[in-house]
């Protein structure tokens, strides 16, 4: 079930639109601020954000803005539900990553049929990547590392990798991904956001590295990434 996070100081019209999208099979979250709501993405899995635009204290552009900062917050569909109409308020939501604009009032059919094509979107995008890293395993075969040992223990670049054997560490290319991510000091929830894949998943695979490589915490894992010069690239 998708999760729908909902922004909106009137909250009789939050109410409202919470009713209708549950109706139509929707998990939805509710805040009231941005603030509230920057904490609720913090602390849960949303899949797509629809946010009015005049809001006290931190108004919908700054709170996109900050969404967009955060590495969990980039690729999230979002929608601006506004009063707002004219064109200059339009070019900049969208300049600041906004994914979509639609003026109050409206049809909730146009809406739900916006929601919809947005989510459909995102699991393109995602499906997308999740083969793109698939493949990019695949194709990093482990039977060949021996054979640029020397080069393959130095990072690749900006691609988020080194080419590095993990055939002597034993990890399977899942557990690899998560392997690099976890050294960035990255959280569960940032990983499973930045791989596509549950918090679950991601503390299944990182039980499984630590078990493999007799270390009991992250921080161990750390220091054995970098005292073995597996160093992972500079963040930009």
């Amino acid at each position: 079930m998708n999760r729908i996070l909902i922004v909106d100081d009137d909250r009789t019209f939050l109410l409202v639109l919470r009713r209708y999208l549950e109706q139509r099979g929707y998990a939805v979250l509710a805040a009231s601020s941005a603030s509230a709501a920057l904490e609720l993405f913090e602390s849960e899995t949303i899949d797509l954000v629809v946010s009015d635009l005049v809001m006290p204290e931190i108004d919908g552009f700054e709170f996109c803005r900050r969404l967009r900062s955060l590495q969990s917050g980039q690729l999230i569909p979002f929608i601006f539900l506004s009063c707002c109409s004219e064109l200059d308020d339009r070019i900049a939501a969208h300049s600041i990553g906004a994914d979509d604009y639609i003026i109050k009032p409206f049809e909730p059919r146009e809406l739900l049929a916006k929601i919809e094509a947005q989510l459909d979107r995102s699991r393109r995008i995602r499906a997308e990547i999740a083969r793109l890293l698939q493949h990019r395993a695949n194709w990093r075969d482990p039977e060949a590392a021996a054979d640029t040992a020397v080069a393959s223990q130095r990072p690749a670049g900006n691609n988020g990798t080194a080419d590095v054997p993990f055939k002597a560490l034993s990890l399977t290319p899942a557990e690899e991904r998560v392997f690099w991510e976890a050294i960035q000091g990255f959280t569960n929830k940032q990983i499973a956001d930045r791989l596509f894949v549950s918090p679950r998943t991601v503390q299944t695979h990182l039980s499984n590295i630590l078990n493999k490589l007799d270390l009991q915490n992250r921080a161990q894992l750390v220091r054995f990434a970098y005292e073995q010069g597996y160093q992972p690239p500079s963040r930009v």
